[in-house]
């Protein structure tokens, strides 16, 4: 007798009983497992809004005619476990009138911020559950058991994202610059640009650049297009891929008129492949040689077709011609606008370049 008043076998049926009788355990689970599947569709929808909005915003960053509103629905569909959800709406300002004016934000935490300052190019995209089987709710597994709450049908769940694109002020470039006025000249002052690769651009929009001559050069506006003595349009680098980031309005010049082993691999890749590059462009240059600096104006694409430097040659693609004469070091190719890839900041002057940011 005194065994089985101190035997507690059973005690836990007991408890597991009282704690099932009373709701407790289906409670937990409806916190542990439902809020759960919750906080997971909302992890999906994020990233299907995140990529659907930078998807779109890089079409319209382009133009008009890639301005795709429909690249959201694949992007959020393939970030889904599932591989569906739903876009809600995709709306925003390109300057084109493609894209529909969004709403006012609602100030929760689901939504995107408010429409930013009037001009600012930018696409918002909403994204709100689906099942595979149609539905717009996410079922629940436990919540429906818990006392009083029979009819709850499940949660649908939302997210938004915001990207925005426009000029670079800060960017990561190749490390080679060359003048606003050689720019200008070759640009129409920003107003006639090649077509993007791989399309074949007119022979018209084709420039031979001097990064130095011996004589220098001039320019009916802005400032003169050769470099300051001892400068051959090379920017110190910041590692061994001939990049350079440039985050403030001045960078340092690097001396000498040969490349060096990464900046002729950059060149020759960029010869070979047909795409475009891109050069910081400078306004002005004070100091010489290793001393020397650069202010920045902005950001340029460049298709390159030919060069001639010390050691490091191609002849033109596009004309068949070795164009660069005597002693001068040249680059030949056009300019195009294009999107750059990587990150930057948003905010400079207008030389053709864009960069896609997600701002909410």
């Amino acid at each position: 007798m005194r065994r089985l008043r101190t035997d507690d076998r059973g005690a836990l049926g007991v408890l597991i009983a009282i704690l099932l009788g009373f709701g407790v355990l289906l409670g937990m689970g409806a916190i542990v497992i439902d809020t759960g599947f919750l906080y997971q569709e909302r992890a999906e929808l994020q990233n299907g809004a995140d990529a659907g909005a930078l998807a779109v915003a890089q079409g319209c960053a382009k133009g008009a005619s890639t301005c795709l509103v429909n690249k959201a629905n694949y992007y959020a569909n393939h970030n889904a476990k599932d591989n569906v959800s739903t876009v809600e709406q995709v709306c925003g300002f390109d300057g084109n009138g493609v894209l529909s004016s969004c709403g006012a934000s609602t100030g929760t935490m689901i939504d995107c911020p408010a429409k930013p300052a009037a001009g600012t190019k930018y696409v918002d995209v909403h994204t709100s559950t689906q099942t595979a089987g149609g539905d717009t709710l996410l079922p629940p597994s436990f919540a429906r058991a818990l006392a009083g709450n029979s009819a709850y049908d499940g949660t649908r769940v939302h997210a938004c994202a915001r990207a925005t694109w426009g000029p670079p002020k800060t960017a990561t470039t190749m490390a080679m610059t060359i003048s606003w006025c050689e720019w200008s000249e070759a640009t129409s002052n920003g107003t006639n640009y090649g077509p993007p690769p791989p399309e074949t651009p007119p022979v018209s929009v084709h420039r031979v650049l001097k990064l130095h001559t011996t004589g220098g050069t001039t320019c009916p506006s802005g400032p003169s297009g050769s470099d300051g003595p001892g400068m051959f349009g090379w920017v110190d680098d910041t590692g061994s891929d001939c990049s350079v980031l440039i985050s403030n309005n001045t960078y340092s010049a690097d001396t000498g008129a040969s490349a060096g082993s990464d900046c002729k691999a950059a060149l020759a890749s960029a010869f070979a492949s047909r795409e475009a590059v891109y050069f910081p462009i400078y306004t002005k240059v004070t100091g010489t040689g290793t001393g020397g600096t650069y202010t920045l104006s902005g950001f340029a694409g460049f298709v390159v077709t030919g060069y001639w430097l010390p050691g490091a040659s191609q002849k033109d693609w596009l004309t068949n011609k070795n164009e660069c004469k005597g002693s001068d070091k040249c680059i030949a190719g056009y300019f195009v606008q294009g999107l750059l890839p990587g990150t930057g900041t948003i905010g400079g002057p207008d030389l053709g370049t864009r960069i896609v940011q997600l701002t909410g």
